[in-house]
Protein backbone atom coordinates (compact mmCIF):
# COMPACT_ATOMS: atom_id res chain seq x y z
CA UNK A 1 0.00 0.00 0.00
CA UNK A 2 1.36 3.39 -0.98
CA UNK A 3 0.22 6.76 0.28
CA UNK A 4 0.16 10.02 -1.60
CA UNK A 5 -0.39 13.67 -0.68
CA UNK A 6 -3.56 14.54 -2.57
CA UNK A 7 -3.37 18.19 -1.56
CA UNK A 8 -0.67 18.94 -4.13
CA UNK A 9 -0.45 15.86 -6.32
CA UNK A 10 -1.26 15.63 -9.99
CA UNK A 11 -2.59 12.47 -11.63
CA UNK A 12 0.90 11.39 -12.70
CA UNK A 13 2.09 11.60 -9.10
CA UNK A 14 -0.72 9.30 -7.99
CA UNK A 15 -0.37 6.55 -10.60
CA UNK A 16 2.23 4.58 -8.56
CA UNK A 17 -0.01 4.74 -5.47
CA UNK A 18 -3.12 3.61 -7.39
CA UNK A 19 -1.65 1.03 -9.82
CA UNK A 20 -2.58 -2.52 -8.85
CA UNK A 21 -4.92 -1.48 -6.04
CA UNK A 22 -8.22 -3.29 -5.52
CA UNK A 23 -9.78 -0.02 -4.35
CA UNK A 24 -8.90 3.54 -3.44
CA UNK A 25 -10.08 4.86 -0.07
CA UNK A 26 -9.94 8.59 0.52
CA UNK A 27 -10.56 10.68 3.61
CA UNK A 28 -9.29 13.84 2.01
CA UNK A 29 -10.46 17.15 3.41
CA UNK A 30 -9.16 20.51 4.49
CA UNK A 31 -7.98 21.19 8.03
CA UNK A 32 -7.91 24.97 7.83
CA UNK A 33 -9.26 27.79 5.65
CA UNK A 34 -6.02 27.62 3.67
CA UNK A 35 -6.92 24.06 2.64
CA UNK A 36 -10.18 25.02 0.92
CA UNK A 37 -10.13 23.37 -2.50
CA UNK A 38 -7.94 20.44 -1.50
CA UNK A 39 -10.78 17.89 -1.64
CA UNK A 40 -11.80 18.81 -5.18
CA UNK A 41 -8.22 19.04 -6.49
CA UNK A 42 -7.14 15.79 -4.87
CA UNK A 43 -10.22 13.89 -5.98
CA UNK A 44 -9.92 15.06 -9.58
CA UNK A 45 -6.26 13.97 -9.60
CA UNK A 46 -7.21 10.64 -8.02
CA UNK A 47 -9.96 10.04 -10.60
CA UNK A 48 -7.53 10.75 -13.45
CA UNK A 49 -4.95 8.36 -11.96
CA UNK A 50 -7.60 5.69 -11.57
CA UNK A 51 -8.56 6.06 -15.24
CA UNK A 52 -4.90 5.64 -16.28
CA UNK A 53 -4.42 2.53 -14.14
CA UNK A 54 -7.81 0.91 -14.73
CA UNK A 55 -8.69 0.81 -11.01
CA UNK A 56 -12.42 1.39 -10.73
CA UNK A 57 -13.45 1.04 -7.05
CA UNK A 58 -13.31 4.14 -4.84
CA UNK A 59 -14.77 4.90 -1.42
CA UNK A 60 -14.54 8.49 -0.26
CA UNK A 61 -15.52 10.25 2.98
CA UNK A 62 -17.51 13.46 2.78
CA UNK A 63 -19.74 14.75 5.60
CA UNK A 64 -23.40 14.45 6.57
CA UNK A 65 -24.59 18.01 5.71
CA UNK A 66 -23.32 17.97 2.09
CA UNK A 67 -26.62 16.62 0.72
CA UNK A 68 -28.14 20.06 1.28
CA UNK A 69 -25.20 22.13 0.01
CA UNK A 70 -25.50 23.59 -3.53
CA UNK A 71 -22.83 22.71 -6.08
CA UNK A 72 -22.34 23.24 -9.82
CA UNK A 73 -23.93 19.86 -10.61
CA UNK A 74 -26.63 20.26 -7.94
CA UNK A 75 -27.51 23.97 -7.79
CA UNK A 76 -30.84 23.32 -6.06
CA UNK A 77 -30.36 20.49 -3.54
CA UNK A 78 -33.07 19.59 -1.05
CA UNK A 79 -33.41 22.11 1.73
CA UNK A 80 -33.37 19.40 4.41
CA UNK A 81 -32.04 15.88 4.63
CA UNK A 82 -34.82 13.38 5.49
CA UNK A 83 -32.66 11.94 8.28
CA UNK A 84 -32.13 15.25 10.08
CA UNK A 85 -34.16 16.15 13.14
CA UNK A 86 -35.46 19.66 13.89
CA UNK A 87 -32.38 20.71 15.84
CA UNK A 88 -30.12 19.78 12.91
CA UNK A 89 -32.42 21.31 10.32
CA UNK A 90 -33.03 24.65 11.96
CA UNK A 91 -30.22 25.35 14.43
CA UNK A 92 -27.04 23.29 14.24
CA UNK A 93 -27.01 22.63 10.49
CA UNK A 94 -27.34 26.27 9.38
CA UNK A 95 -24.77 27.44 11.96
CA UNK A 96 -22.19 24.83 10.98
CA UNK A 97 -22.78 25.47 7.27
CA UNK A 98 -22.05 29.17 7.76
CA UNK A 99 -18.82 28.51 9.65
CA UNK A 100 -17.60 25.79 7.28
CA UNK A 101 -19.02 27.30 4.08
CA UNK A 102 -15.76 27.04 2.09
CA UNK A 103 -15.00 23.48 3.14
CA UNK A 104 -18.55 22.33 2.46
CA UNK A 105 -18.53 23.90 -1.01
CA UNK A 106 -15.25 22.06 -1.67
CA UNK A 107 -16.71 18.74 -0.51
CA UNK A 108 -19.84 19.29 -2.64
CA UNK A 109 -17.65 19.85 -5.73
CA UNK A 110 -15.63 16.75 -4.78
CA UNK A 111 -18.84 14.71 -4.72
CA UNK A 112 -19.85 16.19 -8.10
CA UNK A 113 -16.55 15.03 -9.62
CA UNK A 114 -16.96 11.55 -8.22
CA UNK A 115 -20.58 11.17 -9.36
CA UNK A 116 -19.63 12.37 -12.86
CA UNK A 117 -16.87 9.77 -13.15
CA UNK A 118 -17.49 6.32 -14.57
CA UNK A 119 -15.96 4.78 -11.43
CA UNK A 120 -17.57 2.38 -8.95
CA UNK A 121 -17.83 5.02 -6.24
CA UNK A 122 -19.33 5.10 -2.78
CA UNK A 123 -19.62 8.38 -0.87
CA UNK A 124 -19.67 7.97 2.92
CA UNK A 125 -21.30 10.82 4.87
CA UNK A 126 -20.63 10.66 8.60
CA UNK A 127 -21.78 13.30 11.10
CA UNK A 128 -19.28 14.45 13.75
CA UNK A 129 -16.24 12.16 13.79
CA UNK A 130 -14.79 11.03 17.10
CA UNK A 131 -11.57 9.34 18.16
CA UNK A 132 -13.57 6.56 19.81
CA UNK A 133 -12.67 2.89 19.49
CA UNK A 134 -13.67 0.46 16.77
CA UNK A 135 -17.05 -0.96 17.81
CA UNK A 136 -18.46 -2.26 14.53
CA UNK A 137 -21.78 -1.07 15.98
CA UNK A 138 -22.94 1.57 13.54
CA UNK A 139 -25.92 2.16 11.30
CA UNK A 140 -25.99 3.04 7.61
CA UNK A 141 -28.66 4.50 5.35
CA UNK A 142 -28.66 4.98 1.59
CA UNK A 143 -29.11 8.50 0.28
CA UNK A 144 -29.73 10.20 3.62
CA UNK A 145 -28.42 10.92 7.08
CA UNK A 146 -29.44 8.75 10.02
CA UNK A 147 -32.10 9.93 12.45
CA UNK A 148 -30.50 10.52 15.81
CA UNK A 149 -27.05 9.92 14.38
CA UNK A 150 -24.88 12.67 15.82
CA UNK A 151 -21.45 11.02 15.78
CA UNK A 152 -19.41 8.02 14.71
CA UNK A 153 -15.83 7.00 15.42
CA UNK A 154 -13.20 7.31 12.74
CA UNK A 155 -12.39 3.65 13.39
CA UNK A 156 -15.96 2.60 12.59
CA UNK A 157 -15.98 4.70 9.40
CA UNK A 158 -12.73 2.99 8.36
CA UNK A 159 -14.31 -0.40 9.11
CA UNK A 160 -17.29 0.41 6.89
CA UNK A 161 -14.99 1.64 4.10
CA UNK A 162 -12.94 -1.58 4.15
CA UNK A 163 -16.13 -3.66 4.07
CA UNK A 164 -17.51 -1.58 1.17
CA UNK A 165 -14.26 -2.06 -0.76
CA UNK A 166 -14.66 -5.83 -0.50
CA UNK A 167 -18.36 -6.39 -1.09
CA UNK A 168 -19.32 -3.74 -3.69
CA UNK A 169 -22.91 -3.65 -2.35
CA UNK A 170 -22.96 0.14 -2.13
CA UNK A 171 -21.55 1.01 -5.55
CA UNK A 172 -22.78 4.37 -6.81
CA UNK A 173 -24.47 5.04 -3.46
CA UNK A 174 -24.29 7.81 -0.94
CA UNK A 175 -24.23 6.21 2.49
CA UNK A 176 -25.00 7.96 5.76
CA UNK A 177 -23.24 6.37 8.71
CA UNK A 178 -23.60 6.97 12.47
CA UNK A 179 -23.55 5.19 15.81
Amino acid sequence: MLAADLATADAEDLVPAVAGADAVLSTLGGRSRDDTGVATHGTEAMIAAMRVTGVTRVIIVSTAPIGTVPSPARPHPPRHDPGDNGLMRYVLGPAVKRVLRGHYADLARMEDALRASALDWTIVRPPRLTDGPLTRIYRTAHGQNLRGGTSVSRADVADYMLRAARDHADVQQIVGIAQ
